[in-house]
């Protein structure tokens, strides 16, 4: 397994949750050999709390927490705009998905579960 504590490019990183994370039997991808930009995490904004612990756990600073765009707050339900709304109107926004190397942390990280790794495929791209 990569030892994601030692030399990791982030320094925003949270040593002991990252080790947490590390050991979560549910985690997809314990090997972070994926090259970058293969998957990119996908934040469920109506679940999003934007605690911050994806943040934390990253070693490749994909993730940033803010302001919720008013498009992405306008396609939520109503639950998820009363829970975007509850939690100060923040979300997780993922800027640097092409760092990604699909380790897996931020999934398991992550309090409310709201974020997936998805593989970018050749024919995602064509449209």
């Amino acid at each position: 397994m990569t030892d994601l504590t030692d030399g990791a490019p982030s320094k925003r990183t949270n040593a002991a949750k990252v080790r947490r994370a590390a050991a979560d039997s549910r985690r997809p991808g314990a090997e972070c050999k994926a090259p970058a930009g293969a998957f990119v995490p996908i934040v469920n904004r109506g679940k999003c709390e934007a605690k911050g612990d994806c943040i934390e756990v990253c070693p490749y600073d994909v993730f940033e927490v803010g302001p919720i765009d008013e498009k992405d707050y306008r396609a939520l339900g109503w639950v998820g705009r009363l829970r975007v709304r509850v939690h100060g109107m923040r979300t997780a926004y993922t800027p640097n998905a092409d760092r990604c190397l699909a380790c897996g942390l931020c999934v398991v990280a992550c309090p409310e579960n709201a974020i997936r790794l998805v593989e970018i495929t050749p024919e995602a791209g064509k449209g």
